[in-house]
């Protein structure tokens, strides 16, 4: 005899089913959120003498206050663009040489080290590419022969 609890026929099987959304139309477009409308709604008009305000209590030692206005003027940086001089990637065994020159940049501080591993990612996924692909002409070649 089982633990598990008995099927019904009758329950309708509520589970997301692969590739259908609960939501097929989602969120209509341009609509927006319903706190950040509240919030416009409630700084309508204060915004200009709030903001002095936190202006007037940063420049007074309020390091809160400064820490909000160095958020909005100068925001943590989601990314740059980066220049590094990588050799071109043809065949798997090249992704070496590239990871070379990666090392290099990141010696010489052009690049930090999370650029650096963005880029490796980069080149760890060209590099798969490259192997399917040779995989797949190498099968073709087998199925045909």
């Amino acid at each position: 005899m089982s633990n598990s609890p008995a099927k019904t026929d009758n329950k309708q099987d509520t589970r997301f089913k692969e590739g259908k959304s609960g939501n097929p139309n989602g969120r209509p477009h341009g609509s927006r959120n319903k706190v950040t409308l509240s919030m416009e709604v409630l700084l309508e008009g204060e915004a200009e003498d709030l903001t002095r305000k936190v202006i007037e209590k940063a420049k007074n030692g309020d390091m809160m206050a400064l820490r909000i206005c160095f958020d909005r003027l100068y925001p943590i940086q989601k990314g740059r663009s980066i220049q590094i001089q990588l050799p071109p990637i043809k065949q798997a065994n090249d992704v070496v040489q590239g990871y070379e020159a990666i090392l290099n940049a990141v010696s010489d501080g052009s690049i930090t080290p999370d650029e650096a591993s963005t880029i490796a990612n980069v080149l760890e996924s060209k590099r798969k590419a490259i192997e399917t692909h040779e995989i797949e002409k190498r099968i073709s070649v087998l199925e045909n022969t």
